[in-house]
């Protein structure tokens, strides 16, 4: 048995590596050295990341709403924002100017070894599949709530 809070080890195989990702670009960009706007590699990486955790969020709240509904609204709110915030990074990655080493990401002629499995806009586009299929446009646009813990 594990310690209140802690997850079982097979419980979500990925969930620590995801996390171990993250923190390594953390580290990144917190060097000194790293004082330089963040790159379209970094945000491509996040956009990854926070696309697997909501989808990871979208199963939670769909097994966890038929037993326990409140707290399945919750994991789906939050699978809603999470959505919300891939978008922003999503916009932010195509304002940020092209690199050479990025550049030649959507044309699979200049790849040698072909296209990339899954661009960031494919990634995005995916994403907002799942959400505009569980929530209304109204769900997408409505401001952030806020409750009080009850414990």
């Amino acid at each position: 048995m594990t310690q209140p809070g802690t997850l079982e080890p097979d419980a979500q195989p990925y969930l620590r590596a995801a996390t171990a990702g993250v923190r390594h670009h953390t580290r990144t960009l917190n060097r000194p050295a790293a004082a330089a706007p963040v790159s379209r590699v970094h945000l491509d990486a996040l956009h990854a990341h926070l696309a697997e955790v909501q989808r990871l969020l979208h199963q939670l709240a769909e097994t966890t709403r038929p037993p326990h509904p409140g707290a399945g609204r919750h994991l789906a709110t939050a699978h809603t924002r999470l959505y919300q915030a891939t978008t922003e990074i999503h916009a932010a990655f195509h304002l940020l100017p092209a690199t050479s080493a990025d550049s030649t990401q959507c044309r699979p002629e200049q790849l040698p070894a072909g296209p990339p499995f899954l661009t960031i806009c494919q990634r995005h586009l995916a994403a907002g599949h799942i959400v505009r299929r569980t929530t209304t446009p109204t769900d997408l646009n409505r401001a952030p709530h806020t409750t009080a813990c009850v414990r």
